[in-house]
Protein backbone atom coordinates (compact mmCIF):
# COMPACT_ATOMS: atom_id res chain seq x y z
CA UNK A 1 0.00 0.00 0.00
CA UNK A 2 2.79 2.20 0.94
CA UNK A 3 4.44 1.69 -2.92
CA UNK A 4 1.22 2.51 -4.30
CA UNK A 5 0.73 5.79 -2.21
CA UNK A 6 4.69 7.04 -3.32
CA UNK A 7 3.83 5.88 -6.86
CA UNK A 8 1.20 8.02 -7.09
CA UNK A 9 2.72 11.61 -4.81
CA UNK A 10 5.79 11.17 -6.89
CA UNK A 11 3.95 11.86 -10.72
CA UNK A 12 2.93 15.16 -12.32
CA UNK A 13 0.48 16.73 -10.54
CA UNK A 14 -2.09 19.27 -11.12
CA UNK A 15 -4.46 22.29 -8.69
CA UNK A 16 -8.10 23.02 -8.97
CA UNK A 17 -9.40 26.38 -7.94
CA UNK A 18 -9.81 25.42 -4.09
CA UNK A 19 -5.89 24.87 -4.15
CA UNK A 20 -5.05 27.94 -4.56
CA UNK A 21 -4.47 31.40 -2.14
CA UNK A 22 -3.71 34.69 -3.48
CA UNK A 23 -2.38 37.47 -1.38
CA UNK A 24 -2.32 41.27 -2.39
CA UNK A 25 1.39 42.31 -0.35
CA UNK A 26 0.86 39.93 2.01
CA UNK A 27 -2.91 39.67 2.56
CA UNK A 28 -4.54 37.13 2.11
CA UNK A 29 -7.77 38.18 -0.70
CA UNK A 30 -10.65 35.53 0.03
CA UNK A 31 -12.68 37.10 -2.27
CA UNK A 32 -10.76 36.60 -5.24
CA UNK A 33 -12.69 34.27 -7.66
CA UNK A 34 -10.39 34.53 -10.78
CA UNK A 35 -6.88 35.67 -11.98
CA UNK A 36 -5.71 35.97 -15.36
CA UNK A 37 -2.53 37.66 -17.22
CA UNK A 38 -1.31 38.14 -21.11
CA UNK A 39 2.19 39.14 -22.04
CA UNK A 40 2.44 40.63 -25.08
CA UNK A 41 5.60 42.05 -27.15
CA UNK A 42 6.00 44.22 -30.16
CA UNK A 43 8.12 42.28 -33.08
CA UNK A 44 8.05 43.79 -36.50
CA UNK A 45 9.96 42.12 -39.88
CA UNK A 46 12.76 44.27 -41.48
CA UNK A 47 13.34 43.49 -44.83
CA UNK A 48 15.66 44.34 -47.65
CA UNK A 49 15.87 45.82 -51.16
CA UNK A 50 15.20 42.55 -53.48
CA UNK A 51 13.36 39.98 -51.14
CA UNK A 52 9.62 39.72 -49.82
CA UNK A 53 10.92 37.96 -47.37
CA UNK A 54 11.74 39.48 -43.78
CA UNK A 55 15.30 38.60 -43.32
CA UNK A 56 14.65 39.23 -39.54
CA UNK A 57 12.27 40.24 -36.24
CA UNK A 58 13.37 43.15 -34.18
CA UNK A 59 11.78 43.29 -31.06
CA UNK A 60 10.27 46.26 -29.02
CA UNK A 61 8.66 46.52 -25.92
CA UNK A 62 6.79 44.49 -23.20
CA UNK A 63 3.48 44.57 -21.69
CA UNK A 64 1.99 42.61 -19.25
CA UNK A 65 -1.84 42.88 -18.43
CA UNK A 66 -4.45 40.85 -17.12
CA UNK A 67 -8.19 41.09 -15.31
CA UNK A 68 -9.21 40.07 -11.25
CA UNK A 69 -12.48 39.00 -10.85
CA UNK A 70 -13.92 39.36 -7.37
CA UNK A 71 -17.28 37.97 -5.30
CA UNK A 72 -18.37 41.24 -3.52
CA UNK A 73 -19.88 40.28 0.00
CA UNK A 74 -21.04 43.02 2.27
CA UNK A 75 -18.13 45.27 1.41
CA UNK A 76 -15.73 46.04 -1.67
CA UNK A 77 -13.64 43.21 -2.12
CA UNK A 78 -10.00 45.28 -1.67
CA UNK A 79 -11.59 47.21 0.85
CA UNK A 80 -8.47 46.13 3.60
CA UNK A 81 -6.39 47.13 0.89
CA UNK A 82 -7.42 50.62 0.24
CA UNK A 83 -7.59 51.56 4.60
CA UNK A 84 -3.67 51.15 4.36
CA UNK A 85 -3.10 52.73 1.12
CA UNK A 86 -1.67 56.53 1.58
CA UNK A 87 -2.73 58.65 -1.03
CA UNK A 88 -0.82 62.36 -1.47
CA UNK A 89 -3.58 64.77 -2.87
CA UNK A 90 -1.73 67.50 -4.57
CA UNK A 91 -3.21 70.80 -4.44
CA UNK A 92 -3.91 73.98 -1.88
CA UNK A 93 -7.62 75.73 -1.26
CA UNK A 94 -7.83 79.29 -2.16
CA UNK A 95 -7.43 80.50 1.43
CA UNK A 96 -3.91 78.66 1.39
CA UNK A 97 -2.78 79.66 -1.90
CA UNK A 98 -2.96 83.45 -1.20
CA UNK A 99 -1.45 82.94 2.11
CA UNK A 100 1.71 80.99 0.38
CA UNK A 101 2.03 83.75 -2.57
CA UNK A 102 2.63 86.06 0.28
CA UNK A 103 4.90 84.36 2.20
CA UNK A 104 7.17 83.74 -1.00
CA UNK A 105 6.91 87.41 -1.60
CA UNK A 106 8.08 87.96 1.69
CA UNK A 107 10.50 84.96 1.43
CA UNK A 108 11.97 86.73 -1.53
CA UNK A 109 13.85 89.50 0.99
CA UNK A 110 15.17 86.58 3.52
CA UNK A 111 16.77 83.74 1.87
CA UNK A 112 16.83 81.05 4.92
CA UNK A 113 12.65 82.36 5.18
CA UNK A 114 12.36 81.38 1.64
CA UNK A 115 13.79 77.93 2.26
CA UNK A 116 11.48 77.83 5.62
CA UNK A 117 8.50 78.88 3.42
CA UNK A 118 9.27 76.44 0.80
CA UNK A 119 9.29 73.44 3.22
CA UNK A 120 5.76 74.63 4.30
CA UNK A 121 4.23 74.90 0.96
CA UNK A 122 5.63 71.44 0.30
CA UNK A 123 3.94 70.06 3.26
CA UNK A 124 0.59 71.65 1.99
CA UNK A 125 0.24 69.79 -1.27
CA UNK A 126 0.80 66.80 0.12
CA UNK A 127 -2.41 65.76 2.48
CA UNK A 128 -2.79 62.35 3.13
CA UNK A 129 -6.03 60.65 2.56
CA UNK A 130 -6.71 57.05 2.17
CA UNK A 131 -7.74 55.43 -0.92
CA UNK A 132 -11.34 56.47 -2.24
CA UNK A 133 -11.40 54.00 -5.31
CA UNK A 134 -8.82 50.72 -5.94
CA UNK A 135 -7.21 52.67 -8.96
CA UNK A 136 -5.48 55.07 -6.27
CA UNK A 137 -3.78 52.22 -4.63
CA UNK A 138 -0.09 52.22 -4.82
CA UNK A 139 1.39 49.36 -6.82
CA UNK A 140 1.65 46.05 -5.03
CA UNK A 141 2.81 42.35 -5.62
CA UNK A 142 0.35 39.50 -6.39
CA UNK A 143 1.75 35.91 -4.91
CA UNK A 144 0.05 33.30 -5.71
CA UNK A 145 0.49 29.72 -3.97
CA UNK A 146 -0.61 26.42 -5.05
CA UNK A 147 -0.69 23.47 -2.80
CA UNK A 148 -2.88 20.16 -3.02
CA UNK A 149 -3.61 16.88 -1.10
CA UNK A 150 -0.29 15.18 -2.06
CA UNK A 151 1.45 17.98 -0.43
CA UNK A 152 3.03 19.35 -3.59
CA UNK A 153 3.25 23.04 -3.99
CA UNK A 154 4.01 25.57 -6.94
CA UNK A 155 4.71 29.39 -6.46
CA UNK A 156 4.28 32.37 -9.05
CA UNK A 157 4.18 36.00 -8.41
CA UNK A 158 3.33 39.22 -10.66
CA UNK A 159 4.98 41.82 -9.32
CA UNK A 160 3.94 45.56 -9.50
CA UNK A 161 0.56 45.39 -9.84
CA UNK A 162 -1.64 48.32 -11.08
CA UNK A 163 -5.45 48.14 -11.52
CA UNK A 164 -6.56 50.48 -14.37
CA UNK A 165 -10.58 50.17 -14.67
CA UNK A 166 -13.56 48.45 -12.51
CA UNK A 167 -16.46 47.09 -12.92
CA UNK A 168 -20.12 45.46 -10.70
CA UNK A 169 -23.05 45.32 -12.01
CA UNK A 170 -26.33 43.97 -9.83
CA UNK A 171 -29.07 42.23 -10.98
CA UNK A 172 -32.45 40.18 -9.40
CA UNK A 173 -31.56 37.71 -11.73
CA UNK A 174 -27.88 37.44 -9.99
CA UNK A 175 -27.28 34.88 -6.95
CA UNK A 176 -24.11 36.48 -6.07
CA UNK A 177 -22.40 40.04 -6.85
CA UNK A 178 -18.95 40.30 -8.73
CA UNK A 179 -17.09 42.72 -9.11
CA UNK A 180 -13.90 42.86 -12.35
CA UNK A 181 -10.78 44.53 -12.42
CA UNK A 182 -8.20 45.15 -15.14
CA UNK A 183 -4.47 45.28 -14.22
CA UNK A 184 -1.20 46.31 -15.78
CA UNK A 185 2.16 44.86 -14.46
CA UNK A 186 5.93 45.59 -14.35
CA UNK A 187 7.17 42.06 -14.23
CA UNK A 188 5.76 38.51 -13.88
CA UNK A 189 7.39 35.22 -12.47
CA UNK A 190 5.89 32.10 -14.14
CA UNK A 191 4.50 28.84 -11.75
CA UNK A 192 7.65 26.99 -10.72
CA UNK A 193 7.06 23.71 -8.53
CA UNK A 194 7.87 23.86 -4.61
CA UNK A 195 10.27 20.64 -3.92
CA UNK A 196 10.69 21.44 -0.41
CA UNK A 197 7.20 22.45 1.15
CA UNK A 198 7.63 23.57 4.71
CA UNK A 199 4.27 23.28 6.75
Amino acid sequence: MSQTLSRYSQTYTTYGGADIVCTFNGIQIGELQAITYSVTREKGPVYVMGDPNPKSFSRGKRGIAGSLVFTVFDRDALYQLKQQAVVHRHGLNQTDALADNSAQVLSAIDNAAALTNRNDLIKGWQTKRKANFIDEIPPFDITINFLNEYGQASKMEIYGVEILNEGMGLSVDDLTTEKACTFVARNIVEMKAMDEWEV
